[in-house]
């Protein structure tokens, strides 16, 4: 079952963890690390296993990369009218594939060992 406390509090922190991570540790995979220490928080926090942790960080994940695709669709519509919805359309689609993998994988996998390390309650 998602909580959805966790969840939010995981998209949060893999922006802010991402971009600080990203900047200030190493801009390669600084981004990845920020994610995978966001989704081991995640997973932690729920206190459902590694089932639950990889879940609740996937949904986080998930989201993060939804709201993403999101905000360049709105954002091609309002600077370029018509041309600039189908241009962000094709490269939100693009890159919701792209970072839903990423982050399935990367955030699902903190969670896992979040999940594991805190055991069911």
């Amino acid at each position: 079952m998602v909580k959805w406390g966790p969840v939010v509090v995981g998209f949060i922190l893999a922006l802010v963890l991402g971009n600080l991570f990203g900047i200030y540790v190493n801009e390669y995979w600084g981004v990845n690390l920020g994610l995978f220490i966001s989704g081991f928080i995640v997973g932690y926090w729920v206190h459902e296993g590694i089932i639950g942790g990889l879940w609740n960080a996937t949904v986080a994940g998930s989201f993060g990369s939804i709201v993403l695709a999101i905000l360049l669709i709105i954002g091609g519509t309002i600077f370029a009218g018509l041309a600039g919805f189908a241009a962000g359309l094709t490269t939100g689609i693009t890159i919701l594939i792209a970072s839903l993998i990423v982050n399935i994988v990367l955030m699902g996998v903190g969670g896992a060992i979040g999940g594991l390390l805190s055991g069911k309650s």
